[in-house]
Parts: C-alpha cells; structure tokens; sequence
C-alpha cells in the first residue's frame, strides 16, 4: 500500500512496510513516536520537489480547485500503478481513480497514516530541512490566501473608504476653524466678513496684513480681485472694531496657517480620491461622480458589498433613519439616499427627481457591477447608462411642457396647419389635405352625394306644400270666409268653470 503525501515543499510517496500494525486504528499513533518507530512502518518510496514557488502555488490551486496537477500525474502514472493508493482527500481519490485508474483508499487508517507521517515528515524525508519547509509553508499560505482574495494593489477600495472619511472629517474641521478665526478677527475687523466670503481668501489677507491699518500698504492681487481689494482697503480705514496687541494677532496668525494648511491638504486629498476612483470604478464614478460614488462604496463596507446590493437599495443608500421610521408611521418611504447629491438629479425638476433618482439607481447597479466583478478597466458601461439617464431626462421634461386636464395628465393641444396658394395660412381646417385611403375616400365622398341629394328634394316638398297652402287661404278670402282663428287655452278653461258652476247651483 502506498500513501501520497501533499507538502508545501513537494509530492511524497510512501511504502507501508507492515501492513498488520494498521489494523488497531487506536494504536497507529504510537507507530510514530520516534523517528525509528516512524521509519519501521513507512519508507519513502519517491519525493517529488517544487522548484520554485510558483510551482507549488500551481499544484495547490489545482487541489483548491478539484483538478490533477500535471507533476503529480507524472509521479502517479510513474510510481504507483498497480497499487493502492492512501489519500487524504476523497475527492482527489476519485479524480485519481477516474482518470489514472488506480484504486484510492481514504478511511481513517489512511487518515491517522498521514497525521503521522506530518509529525515525522522531516526525518522520514531527508532532502528538505526543518528552515526550508517553514520557508515553503509561508510562501505557500501567502500566496494561497491571495489567490482566494483576489488581491490586486490596484483595486484596494479600503484606501477609497478612509479618503472619503477623512475627506468629510477635514470638511467639518475646517469649517469650524474657520469660523474661529471670523468670529476672533472679526472683534478687530468685522466689517471684512461681509467684504471676504471666501474662508481661504479670509485667512489670507489675515496672514498678510495682521491688524487693520497695515491694510492700505499691502498688495492683495493675488488674493483678492481689484473691485474687493478697493472696497477691503477703504473699509479698513474707518472700522469701528476694537484693537488688538501683538500677542492677539500672532495666535490669530497661527489660527489661520491651519486654516490654510488644512484646506490646501484637502485639495490634494480630493486628488487622490478622483484617481483611486477612476482606477477602481470608473463606471460608478461617470454615473454618480467621485464624491457620491465613494460616500456609496463607504457606507457599504466595499466594492464587493455594493455590487451585492439591489438597484432598490442603492436608490435609498444613507436613508436607513428615514426609511425606518417611514415604515414604523406607515408615512411614504424616501425616494433617494446618499444618490440625491448626483449631478443628475440636481439638475432635473423637483417634481422628477423621483422617477430620475430611480433610473439612475438601476443605471448605477449594473456599473458597480462591472467595476467589481468585470475585467475591463474602460467606462463603457457608465457612458451607455448616462446617457439614458439623460434621455430619459429630456423625455420628463417634454411631456411636462403640456397643459395639465383636471385628471392631472397632461395634453398637447396640436392645431391643424393648412396653407394657401398665396403663403399665407388659412383660417378653415382643409380636409383636402387628409392622407386618406383611396376607397375611402370614395365611399365617403358616395355617402356624403347621397345624403345632400336626400336633403334637397326635403327641402323642395316643403316648398310645395307651403305654396298649396297660401294658395288655398287666398281662395277662402276671396269668398269672404275668414280663416279660423284657434281660441286661447286660458279662455277655454275659463268656460270649463262656469260650466261647472252652472251645473253645481241647479243641483
């Protein structure tokens, strides 16, 4: 009976050389106490060495992946036809038995064999030493792990999630220290406030003139614009702040080269979040812009976590507080997260900013998708699905130019456009005009010949017999009969009354 032996440092076989010390399960590890105990039972019989990592790399993959190494086939089909074979995995015993054809044991004398033969497998092979199989071991697990991470230096979405945390923590902190040095200058100078907007503009033109009456001999062309500086130096000549010393401005100095620091820090920080974000997920960014797309893949965890989420929940990303508590009070559930600061939707109507937040989310799905999972580095997909986003866009905003019906859809009145000989159009809708089908358009024209023939000859009757009528009342006048004339209603219902009247007293 032979045992294979996968090591970090090659293929081994070994020979059983007394087979009945195997029948007591219970009792094989006392066999491999000692080295001469050890060697007594088992016997290499053929050592095959990786050359180099890679190689050892290769074979551990194949068993990872239920294949049969190419040098381990070599020393099967060499050394252990007709025999049987120990394995420690039952499923490479059949891969073995199904390709080489020899018959695979895997039970637990062939299981407690080989937690022997890995306790005494530096003196039972004696061409590796106990330092270069710990080498192997290390170089093996390392590169083992990598391959089952997938690790590539150049998609390391964990340096995109601490940039965008820290960009957000920098954002608050700077806004803060701002704000300090307006509030503690502003004692001495506090008309500049509303003269300087800008925060580094500000800290600025404290670093340059320190207190207020140096303002008029300093040059803040470089900072500030002319119409600005013009207003600045004439402001600060008739301030009403309050004077400071020497000591003030030094600390108010130092306050505002923090200020200043900081920010020029976060513009390189924001730098470098645009190239990891077009490195890592170039279609996310074109869809959603390095910003959102890395406040998405922050609040996610990672890229991976994100390409699990559903287009549902990229859509609300961020507005887990809302939504809860939507659900809880039976209230509408929020339309967008984290997606509504996208460029696309800030530059649609409010009224549409729902159904364009949805577009995008499912849009923006399949590009994280692709950046996760994909092997393309180009943004082909986020370009195709912008520019649906933005056709649908355009497709909102030309139904919404219709006027509104009291149902609430909207209606294009379309008017009927005819035009003259002359140029000029016509006031009457031509029907002429009308593409319309040939037998159509002479059956219509049929009917419509029948029914003026119709209306006609009414007409004419109704001619006639008014003529016969006049005829006969001029006949009567001339006999001297006057035509009857018909009583009104009122007189004879007042003869109906005094009949009844009659017939009531002489009763």
């Amino acid at each position: 009976m032979l045992v294979l032996f996968e090591s970090s440092s090659g293929y081994a076989l070994f020979k059983v050389l007394d087979e009945g010390k195997l029948e007591e399960v219970d009792n094989i590890y006392k066999e491999f106490k000692t080295p001469e105990r050890a060697a007594g039972l088992v016997k290499l019989h053929e050592f095959r060495k990786f050359e180099n990592t890679t190689e050892a790399m290769q074979a551990a993959v194949a068993m990872v992946d239920g294949k049969l190494d190419k040098n381990l086939k070599k020393l099967l089909k060499k050394s252990a036809k007709g025999d049987v074979l120990g394995v420690a995995d039952s499923k490479l015993g059949s891969i073995v038995k199904d390709k080489l054809s020899i018959s695979c044991v895997h039970n637990e004398k062939s299981a407690e064999l080989m937690r022997g033969i890995r306790s005494q497998f530096e003196s039972l092979v004696s061409e590796v030493s106990s330092e270069d199989n710990k080498a192997y071991s290390l170089g093996l697990a390392h590169g083992l792990s990598r391959y089952k991470l997938k690790f590539s230096p150049d998609k390391v979405d964990t340096m995109i999630v601490q940039a965008i945390n820290l960009l957000d923590e920098l954002d608050k902190e700077i806004n803060i220290y701002a704000m300090r040095v307006r509030e503690w200058y502003g004692w001495h100078f506090p008309e500049m406030g509303k003269i300087v907007v800008d925060n580094l503009q500000y800290a600025k033109c404290i670093l340059k003139m320190g207190t207020r009456d140096k303002a008029g001999g300093e040059d803040f062309s470089d900072v500030l614009s002319e119409d600005i500086e013009k207003e600045l130096k004439e402001v600060a000549e008739v301030s009403m702040g309050t004077e400071i010393g020497d000591l003030d401005v030094m600390n108010i100095k130092a306050l505002a080269e923090q200020v200043q620091s900081m920010m020029e820090y976060r513009v390189q920080l924001f730098d470098y979040l645009k190239s990891r974000m077009n490195a890592i997920a170039p279609n996310l960014t074109v869809m959603v812009g390095e910003l959102v797309g890395a406040r998405l893949l922050a609040h996610a965890g990672s890229l991976l976590n994100l390409a699990k989420q559903p287009a549902s929940t990229v859509q609300i990303l961020g507005a887990e507080k809302a939504l809860f508590r939507a659900l809880k009070t039976k209230h509408d559930t929020p339309k967008y997260g984290l997606i509504y600061h996208a460029s696309l939707i800030g530059q649609t109507a409010s009224k549409n900013k729902g159904k364009i937040s949805r577009v995008l989310a499912a849009k923006t799905a399949l590009a994280i998708r692709v950046d996760a999972l994909g092997d393309t580095e180009s943004a082909t997909i986020g370009l195709e699905g912008r520019a649906k986003v933005e056709e649908r866009m355009r497709q909102l905003e030309s139904r919404g130019s219709g006027a509104v019906t009291g149902n609430g859809k909207t209606q294009t009145n379309y008017k009927a456009y005819d035009k003259t000989s002359n140029g000029t159009p016509s006031s009457s809708y031509n029907t002429g005009s009308d593409a319309v089908l040939a037998k159509r358009k002479r059956a219509d024209s049929g009917s419509s010949d029948d029914s003026s023939e119709q209306e006609k000859k009414k007409k004419k009757k109704k001619k006639k017999e008014k003529k016969e009528k006049r005829k006969v009342e001029e006949i009567s006048t001339d006999a001297g009969d006057e035509p009857k004339k018909k009583k009104p209603k009122s007189e004879k219902k007042k003869k109906k009354k005094k009949k009844k009247k009659s017939s009531s007293d002489s009763d």
